[in-house]
């Protein structure tokens, strides 16, 4: 599969200044060298929030503030023979797959579709940093096109032409519409004196970036900023080497290509067919199965209406157990005579045992112990696929979902029905469910591209008590996206109510359950605090 990736041009002067810092200047993925670290942790939090690619933004805001005095003769876009041979023999010598733990590259994955950055950020021990939705405008475009995913056995097809012209339309669409909702949320919400015009203005696009977004199909393309050590890398590599979607067998390659210019070693099973080959064939193997198995024993079966948030399992003795683990640590007794003793305790002991243990958090960052983790929640969600990408890519959770696909209808923000905009949006939505419908004869797994983030999908969210108290505090923040504070908001009042756990939600008290209208101007106002305080 050879997919267009629009190419960057640098003037000479602009392409010898990227060559010691960045393993290539002319491909979509590229590895981060000779800088340091925290260099390269602060151009991928600058990457989520711009336009640029990697490789401008570090031009045009990071090269003046180094010193690259003592870099000049160095090449990065050559294959570094003497790291190859080092790593090679400390490789060999300890024979243990742990020695890659202890190798970490910084890795640029640009002009991925929605649908390859869930692949990308499926890794537990990985971290991850995707370009916003709510700060970049998707109406610019890279070498004249817009910005989504050209698969070329879909171009090649008697499809081609309508694949183009429909996401051509949504792209046109949503320019059309942002405008229209910037100025009717200047209307609604007029500016406050106090605020500065860049303020005012970037809540405003945010705001309205958010309520569009949902027309931009998963074929948008984005970009992600990967650190993860070898082995990570090894695991993400083989499974997407056998994953369905052409797209992210064929950017595991140039990832492979590149990752291979830095810890060459770490990485030298992927392709070998007894080993990585082999492994990949059982991941692609096991799915394949899956799926007809999956396919005959639920034929004919249709989704009975549920809530959008269910919780489909708890532990009813959760709070006892809670309660042992976090006296645990702190006694010389077996962990069922402790359970025995708070199963004996009072409200007022349960409740002075938790005060302790959790203590005053005076903000959201206050984390206590692992006892926490010692029970789970397990919720089955629909939500639109925009609030399932923000969710997905939290770590320490389990998360499944279901094939993206326009069965489950789609979520009409209040604030497009009014703006008057609800007849251009329900038309968008129709013009992306009637593309899926027509490429999914033919291109099963590439259909999903046609799919507006607008569309419901399933999955499944698994997680224990202290993850829930990150995620729920997290993604229930003034600033955060309204579709997925309600479902993290929904979360919360299940896990009080339906599962009876009081104290476990009293626990997570910066869950914000309050709606908001500005969800980006306070951020904003800090931000610009911060920014005159330092001069």
């Amino acid at each position: 599969m050879t997919v267009h990736y629009a190419s960057e041009r640098f003037t000479d002067d602009e392409a010898a200044t990227l060559r010691p810092y960045f393993t290539n200047l002319d491909r979509p993925v590229f590895a981060l060298v000779n800088l340091p670290e925290v260099v390269k942790g602060a151009l991928f939090a600058r990457y989520s929030r711009s336009p640029k690619s990697l490789r401008r933004l570090f031009l045009d805001e990071f090269v003046g503030e180094l010193d690259t005095t003592g870099d000049v003769t160095i090449d990065a876009t050559v294959g570094l023979e003497r790291a190859e041979q080092l790593y090679e023999r400390v490789f060999v010598e300890y024979g243990d797959d742990s020695v890659a733990q202890l190798g970490g590259v910084h890795l640029a994955c640009e002009q991925a579709s929605n649908l390859l950055t869930k692949v990308l950020e499926w890794g537990r021990l990985m971290a991850y940093l995707e370009q916003s939705t709510r700060y970049i405008a998707y109406d610019t475009r890279l070498d004249g096109r817009y910005r989504y995913v050209r698969d070329p056995a879909i171009l090649d097809s008697a499809l081609g032409a309508r694949y183009v012209g429909d996401m051509d339309r949504l792209f046109d669409t949503y320019a059309e519409l942002v405008p229209i909702l910037a100025e009717w949320f200047r209307q609604r919400y007029p500016k406050d004196p106090s605020d500065s015009d860049f303020v005012y203005r970037q809540s405003i696009r945010a705001k309205a970036f958010d309520a569009l977004r949902g027309i931009l199909p998963a074929a948008s393309l984005s970009n992600v900023g990967i650190y993860g050590t070898g082995q990570a890398y090894e695991m993400l590599l083989l499974r997407m080497r056998a994953h369905p979607l052409p797209e992210a067998r064929a950017y595991a390659q140039m990832m492979l290509d590149e990752l291979r210019k830095v810890i060459p070693s770490f990485l030298r099973r992927v392709d070998q067919p007894e080993r990585g080959g082999s492994w990949s064939a059982y991941l692609e193997s096991t799915r394949t199965a899956m799926e007809e198995l999956a396919g005959r024993l639920a034929a004919g079966e249709e989704p009975e209406p549920r809530p959008a948030v269910t919780l489909v399992d708890f532990d009813p003795d959760a709070e006892d157990k809670i309660l042992a683990a976090m006296l645990y640590p702190y006694l010389a007794l077996p962990e069922d005579q402790i359970l025995a003793r708070v199963r004996r305790m009072s409200g007022d002991e349960r409740a002075s045992l938790v005060r302790a243990y959790v203590g005053d958090r005076t903000n959201r960052r206050h984390k206590p112990g692992r006892a926490l983790e010692r029970t789970g929640y397990r919720f089955d969600v629909l939500s639109d696929y925009g609030a399932f990408r923000d969710l997905q890519r939290h770590r320490m959770l389990t998360i499944e979902w279901q094939p993206l696909s326009p069965r489950h209808g789609y979520v009409l923000p209040e604030a497009v029905d009014e703006a008057g905009c609800r007849a251009a949006y329900a038309e968008a939505m129709e013009r992306s469910a009637g593309l899926y419908e027509a490429l999914a004869p033919v291109f099963p797994v590439q259909a999903a591209y046609a799919v507006a983030l607008a569309y419901r999908v399933r999955y499944a969210v698994q997680l224990n008590a202290r993850e829930a108290m990150h995620m729920l505090e997290l993604r229930t923040q003034p600033a955060g996206h309204p579709e997925y504070r309600r479902v993290c908001q929904e979360m919360h009042r299940l896990i009080a109510e339906q599962a009876g756990h009081r104290l476990v939600a009293e626990m997570l008290r910066f869950v914000d359950h309050a709606t908001y209208d500005l969800e980006r101007l306070e951020g904003e106002r800090r931000a610009e605090a911060r920014r005159l305080a330092r001069g």
